[in-house]
């Protein structure tokens, strides 16, 4: 008899998906040959979506989060092999115990990058869309998005985005972020963001299927210097001794007049582009990210 054919990954999350999604309207999520399809945002269903739309390349994993930094339930970015250590205590001791635990670390987050226009925020729960598609590209290896958002000034506002992990060189990632005001002058603000101040918290520190969080925080400052568009912070574990080395750096194409604007600290950087945006004239943002552990 003929061998069955094989499910192919893109077909397993599907199928993972639909299992996850029971219930929900099929046209929000359907099915698609290589992709994994979002028609339309439910803020209840983020926790599942963070997991199936997270992607990597074996040395660095990013969860499926929004690029504005939330709403997310456990906003996630992990380098493999990047742990901190933690003294493992029995109720009584016997010879050949464990002694020490490690725990995989939720690493820097560069992938924020916050819209302004006209100083009105987006914000995903709270925005009047127009159009709403993301996807897991299996072809491609992208998370992509595209939206239209109307502004409460009736301003409406095309963005597209495109999230990477490099399979060539594997300590990069990247997005390519492209907005687009459709119907009226405005001020636009893109902040490119990124912040090492991760707190181990968790609402259930009783559950035995998650890892244990640390009390405090892992990632301690070293070191911090920015040049022109690029910020790069230095921290350390203070356990397992690792350090770690994070870097963006932002080109920006436009022929629309904009400035921008550099800051950093021990615990967080961010690069602020001002735009005046006039209609039907595109702004590209690529976002590089580069991560290097000891």
């Amino acid at each position: 008899m003929p061998a069955e054919p094989k499910m192919n990954v893109c077909a397993m999350r599907h199928e993972k998906t639909a299992r996850s999604l029971n219930g929900r309207p099929s046209h929000d999520y359907p099915a698609d040959e290589w992709n994994v399809v979002e028609k339309a945002f439910h803020p209840e269903l983020r926790a599942q979506l963070e997991t199936m739309l997270a992607f990597g390349n074996g040395y660095l994993g990013i969860r499926g989060c929004p690029e504005e930094g939330g709403p997310n339930s456990e906003n996630g970015t992990f380098i493999n092999g990047f742990y901190e250590t933690w003294p493992i205590i029995y109720g009584e001791e016997a010879y050949g115990f464990a002694r020490t635990g490690q725990t995989i670390c939720n690493v820097t987050d560069c992938k924020v990058i916050k819209l302004f226009v006209d100083d009105e925020p987006f914000w995903l729960p709270h925005a009047h869309l127009l159009n709403y598609d993301r996807r897991l590209n299996m072809k491609t290896g992208t998370l992509d998005r595209e939206i239209v958002w109307e502004t409460p000034s009736g301003k409406q506002v095309s963005f597209i985005s495109r999230r990477l992990v490099s399979f060539v060189n594997r300590h990069v990632a990247a997005i390519s972020y492209r907005v687009t005001i459709l119907n009226a002058q405005a001020f636009v603000v893109i902040s490119s963001e990124m912040t090492a101040d991760e707190r181990g918290t968790r609402s259930r520190e009783d559950d035995p299927r998650l890892a244990k969080a640390h009390p405090g925080r892992v990632l301690h400052q070293r070191s911090t210097y920015s040049k022109d568009r690029r910020i790069v912070l230095c921290h350390s574990t203070e356990r397992s001794r690792f350090v770690l080395a994070c870097a963006t750096d932002h080109a920006i194409e436009s022929a629309c007049p904009y400035s921008y604007k550099v800051a950093h600290n021990g615990d967080s950087g961010q690069v602020a582009f001002t735009i005046e945006a006039r209609p039907g004239c595109s702004i590209q943002l690529t976002k590089f990210m580069a991560y290097h552990a000891s």
